[in-house]
C-alpha cells in the first residue's frame, strides 16, 4: 500500500492528468499486490458500465453547442437587460446568464470558458477592473453543477444509487441561494467602487426576450420534463442535445458545419477524459477497499464525533481541501466508498447529503491556490492568477454561508423535491 499511494502522490507533485495518476497509481498497486491482471479491465469497465452515465458526454455535448451556437450571446444579453439596471449590471448579469447556462450544460468549467470569455469582455469595455470580472465570472461558475442537469449529481447517484432527479429537483434551492448571495455582494462591491448601470428599457427587454426565448426555456424543458416524470435524466441529456442543435441550425442560423466538427472533437475529448476518470477512480477505490483503507478513513472521520453536526463539519473541511485539487468525477469515485457508510451510520437523507458534497466540490473548483475554474477565467480574461486569488477571496464568504446554511438546514435541499416528487 506504501508504493500505491507513493506513486499516486509523486504523479500529482510532478503535474501529471489527474487521470493518469490514479490510473496509474492504481495499476502499480494491484501488481504489488498481486492481484489478477484481469481484475485491472473489469473493475475499469465497470465503473463506467451505466446507463445513467450515458447522461455525461451528452450534457458536454448539449453545452459545447451552446457555446458554439452563439446562444450564450443571447443568454448574457438577455440577462443584462433583466438586472442591468441595478448598480453593478453587468456583475449582476454575469450571475444570472450563469444560472440560465447552468440548466444547459451542467458544468463549472464549461461555464467559465464558454460565457466567460462574453463576461469579461462586456464588463472590462464598461470599466469595470479585470479582476473583479473575474472574480464574479469564477464564483458565480460555481451555479452550474448545482443547478440542474448536473454532472456531478450524475455521477453521485450512479455511485450511491439515488434518483438523480430527485438530486436535480434538490439543487434548485441552494443554486437560486448561491445567485441571490453573490447578487448581493455584487451590489455592495458596485456602491463601494461605483461601478455603472444601464437604464431600465421595457422594450429593450421584451427584444432580448423574444431572441433568447428559446435558450432560456431550456432550463424549465429539462427540468419540468423528468419532474413530470415525461423523461429520466439520461433521456433528458438527449433531448438538450437535440433542442440544441435545433435552435442553433435552424432557428439561429449560427452553427455551421466546421464549428459542429469541433464541437464533437471537443466534447468526445472531454468525455472521454471525465469516464476514464471515473473507470480509473473505480480501480483505485477497489484497491483501497480490498486492502481496508476506505473502512479505516470511514472509522476515523466518524470517530471524530457521535455529534453528526461535527462529523458534516469534517467532511466538509475535507471535500473543500480535495476540491481545490482534484477533478469533483476523480474525488467522487474515490471517497463515496468512504462517506457514503458514515452518512448511513447518522441517518442522513442521501439527496441531501449528495447535493452537500458536489456544492463542497464546487467551491473547491474557485478556492485559491488550485481551484480549475480560477485557471480558466485566468486564461480566458488575461488576468494573472495572483490577482484573482484576492479578488475571489470576498466570493467566497457568500458560496460558504449557503453550504453551511444547506447544510445545517437540510429542509432547503430536500423540501422541493419531496414535495415534487414525493418522499
Amino acid at each position: 500500500m506504501i508504493v500505491f499511494f507513493a506513486v499516486f502522490i509523486v504523479f500529482l507533485l510532478i503535474g501529471m492528468p489527474i487521470s493518469i495518476s490514479i490510473g496509474a497509481s492504481a495499476v502499480i498497486g494491484c501488481l504489488n499486490l498481486g492481484y489478477p491482471l484481469m481484475v485491472i479491465g473489469q473493475k475499469m469497465v465497470f465503473g463506467i458500465d451505466s446507463f445513467l452515465l450515458i447522461a455525461i458526454p451528452l450534457f458536454i455535448f448539449a453545452g459545447n453547442l451552446m457555446n458554439a451556437g452563439k446562444i450564450t450571446d443571447r443568454i448574457f444579453n438577455f440577462a443584462n437587460s433583466l438586472v442591468g439596471w441595478i448598480p453593478g449590471g453587468l456583475g449582476h448579469a454575469n450571475i444570472v446568464a450563469s444560472l440560465i447556462f447552468a440548466g444547459m450544460s451542467g458544468s463549472a468549467a464549461a461555464d467559465a470558458g464558454g460565457l466567460g470569455t462574453i463576461e469579461m469582455e462586456a464588463m472590462t469595455s464598461k470599466g469595470y477592473d479585470r479582476d473583479f470580472s473575474a472574480a464574479v465570472t469564477s464564483a458565480s461558475s460555481v451555479v452550474g453543477p448545482i443547478f440542474p442537469p448536473s454532472i456531478p449529481l450524475i455521477i453521485y447517484g450512479s455511485i450511491a444509487s439515488v434518483s438523480v432527479s430527485k438530486l436535480f429537483v434538490g439543487g434548485v434551492v441552494p443554486a437560486v441561494l448561491i445567485v441571490v448571495t453573490m447578487m448581493a455582494l455584487t451590489l455592495v462591491i458596485s456602491l463601494k467602487k461605483g461601478y455603472p448601470r444601464e437604464r431600465f428599457d421595457v422594450k429593450k427587454l421584451a427584444r432580448e426576450f423574444a431572441r433568447s426565448i428559446l435558450s432560456i426555456i431550456t432550463p424549465l424543458i429539462i427540468l419540468s420534463g423528468f419532474t413530470a416524470g415525461l423523461f429520466t435524466p439520461t433521456e433528458a441529456s438527449c433531448v438538450a442535445v437535440v433542442y440544441a442543435l435545433a435552435i442553433a441550425i435552424f432557428v439561429y442560423r449560427t452553427l455551421d458545419r466546421k464549428s459542429f466538427i469541433k464541437c464533437v472533437l471537443d466534447s468526445a475529448i472531454t468525455s472521454a477524459n471525465t469516464l476514464f476518470i471515473i473507470g480509473t477512480s473505480t480501480l483505485f477505490t477497489y484497491v483501497l477497499v480490498r486492502e481496508g483503507v476506505s473502512g479505516q478513513i470511514a472509522d476515523f472521520i466518524a470517530g471524530v464525533s457521535m455529534n453528526p453536526g461535527i462529523v458534516i463539519l469534517t467532511i466538509n473541511i475535507i471535500l473543500l481541501v480535495l476540491g481545490m485539487f482534484m477533478e469533483p468525477g476523480a474525488i467522487l469515485t474515490l471517497m463515496l466508498p468512504v462517506l457514503i457508510p458514515i452518512a448511513q451510520r447518522f441517518s442522513l437523507d442521501m439527496v441531501y447529503f449528495g447535493v452537500i458534497v458536489v456544492l463542497n466540490l464546487m467551491i473547491g473548483q474557485v478556492t485559491p491556490p488550485f481551484g480549475v475554474c480560477l485557471f480558466i477565467v485566468s486564461d480566458v480574461g488575461k488576468v494573472k492568477l495572483e490577482q484573482l486569488y484576492r479578488a475571489i477571496v470576498p466570493f467566497l464568504i457568500p458560496l460558504i454561508a449557503v453550504l453551511f446554511l444547506c447544510a445545517y438546514y437540510p429542509p432547503l435541499i430536500t423540501w422541493l423535491p419531496n414535495a415534487l416528487l414525493g418522499e
